[in-house]
């Protein structure tokens, strides 16, 4: 038996045979070409041919993950018309007289090798974005399919890496589990196995060859442990892990309907996040009360330009029509850090997490700003929305805010508009709405704290930074504490306090947050029932 450990993207257990996703080999030849213009011609052939496939991609991971998370294979298009990208390769074929697989290939690899040096961690995962478009033309210009793996049986997959193309296109009721060599618990790859559901991990130390092929393999996506035939055991107690973990789910089915409500009587709210219209199906799938937060900015990352006034409104009304009175909670643009338009055409920081972004870029372009509150009260006529203000440092911003948003409130009722009795509310993510909670909260409807950048910005720690997991810890006394303070100055101003970070969702920790008096948790879908049923099973006479 052999043991690796790696960093757990996605929990759960898989046992079955191992198969490796061996990828296309592009062996690449400098040749000489004497008609420069001709190889170019034969370059945009194939740039064509790949946004094609980019497109078919991108509707396959709707149905399989949702639009948000289906978005990167829009950004790979996007990549297909950026003018260094496009600029380089052309420059390469005229000046060398070289083929056109040769010019793709230098350019992949050197645009990929700048942000592979990059100090922030989102940007460093683009190299691997840049190298899977690279890779597509190529395979395109040499008539060698880059997709394709096809499984015959339920396979633990294993790989160097996996890119978002390769991810999508295995087919999900064969693949048991991942196990990567290289990526990150933050790349894309990750994110679409979470969404998928699928036990994964990632940065495991291991020699890929076809000796492994075809043993048996045990992923427990709970420790970040993989195991190559493992003994008897071993396989035995992961066997009843497993068969536990499946009970577990069985059993949550039954809390399906039930309340959210403590043994003493205490009832608090469990919501949703999400992040567009397709992850409704899973928010009814999983029972959530409401949603707690509707990440607003992916209406912005999914287009080439400004989303219209009435494109916002068409989407907003529908979620407010589809959840028939159940409280909606959008969170205004959050554009900037790790999530960028290029059409917002914002210049380049040294810091983003803690530069123009959010509620910084909204008060600064009030036009954007008022464009979309106006969708946002639009739709208030058609259900139960709220509207939640995010990155809020001071009072003066939330002044600024709600004279705004009275301005569009105003010019919405002179034309005759309908709009509904809409609660405003703000995100406490920063250290210094906590300490100022006192004073925002005579302002507001309701407080709901994001606890994953607040996490970031109190121990002056970059969340994507992998050097510093071992010091990363949301639990640390001092988020704790600020959320225990939060919960109390939220109170005694007569409002409501939730939570919409992923804290939210650590079972480790939601007696001491109902203690703490938090009456609101926001999570993703799958953790529902899992926090309904630790609710049900808390007495706080106790």
């Amino acid at each position: 038996m052999k043991k690796y450990v790696g960093k757990s993207v996605y929990s759960g257990i898989a046992i079955g045979k191992i198969n490796l996703l061996n990828k296309v080999d592009h062996e690449i030849k400098r040749n000489h070409v004497d008609d420069s213009v001709a190889e170019i011609k034969r370059f945009e052939a194939a740039k064509l041919e790949a946004t094609k496939q980019l497109q078919e991609l991108y509707q396959r991971a709707v149905k399989e993950v949702g639009e948000a998370n289906a978005a990167i294979f829009e950004v790979h298009e996007l990549m297909l018309e950026d003018l260094d990208f496009l600029d380089s390769i052309h420059n390469i074929i005229e000046n060398q007289k070289v083929n056109a697989e040769y010019a793709v290939a230098t350019t992949g690899d050197n645009l990929s090798a700048v942000f592979a040096m990059m100090e922030d961690e989102y940007m460093r995962e683009r190299a691997a974005d840049i190298k899977d478009v690279s890779e597509r033309i190529i395979g395109i210009l040499s008539n060698k399919a880059t997709d394709g793996f096809v499984l015959k049986e339920p396979s633990i997959i294993v790989a160097d890496d996996l890119t978002p193309s390769e991810t999508v296109q295995l087919d999900k009721e064969k693949v048991l589990a991942f196990v990567t060599v290289h990526g990150s618990i933050h790349s894309h790859t990750a994110i679409l196995a979470r969404m998928m559901n699928i036990p994964a991990i990632v940065g495991v130390s291991l020699e890929i060859s076809d000796a492994i092929v075809a043993k048996i393999g045990i992923v427990n996506g709970n420790t970040g442990e993989f195991f190559i035939e493992p003994d008897d055991t071993t396989l035995s107690a992961m066997e009843k892990v497993k068969e536990e973990e499946l009970h577990k789910k069985e059993l949550l089915q039954k809390v399906k309907g039930k309340e959210n409500i403590t043994l003493d009587g205490t009832k608090v709210n469990l919501f949703a996040n999400i992040g567009n219209l397709s992850d409704l199906a899973s928010v009814f799938q999983n029972d959530a009360g409401g949603i707690g937060l509707f990440r607003s900015e992916f209406l912005y990352l999914e287009k080439t330009t400004y989303p219209t006034e009435e494109e916002q409104f068409m989407v907003y009304k529908k979620v407010a029509e589809t959840m028939a009175g159940k409280k909606v909670i959008i969170r205004t643009l959050d554009i900037g850090a790790d999530k960028q338009a290029s059409y917002f055409d914002m210049e380049k920081e040294e810091n983003p997490a803690m530069g123009y972004r959010a509620i910084r870029i909204c008060l600064d372009r009030i036009d954007v700003f008022k464009t979309q509150l106006r969708a946002l009260f639009r739709a208030s006529a058609f259900g139960n929305i709220a509207i939640m203000y995010p990155m809020i440092i001071s009072t003066e911003e939330v002044d600024q805010i709600k004279e705004i948003a009275d301005e569009v409130k105003t010019e919405l009722i002179s034309a005759n508009i309908k709009i509904g009795a809409v609660e405003q509310g703000i995100m406490i993510e920063t250290p210094a709405a906590v300490m100022i909670s006192d004073l925002l909260a005579p302002k507001v409807d309701f407080f709901s704290i994001g606890t994953n950048d607040l996490t970031q910005y109190t121990l002056a720690i970059d969340r994507q930074n992998q050097k510093l997991d071992n010091i990363y810890n949301p639990h640390h006394t001092a988020i704790l504490r600020m959320i225990k303070m939060v919960v109390e100055n939220g109170h005694k101003a007569g409002i409501w306090v939730g939570i919409c970070g992923e804290l939210g969702a650590d079972i480790t920790l939601t007696e001491e947050f109902l203690r703490m008096g938090v009456d609101e948790l926001s999570v993703a879908p799958p953790y529902i029932l899992l926090l309904r049923d630790k609710i049900r099973k808390v007495n706080l006479k106790f």
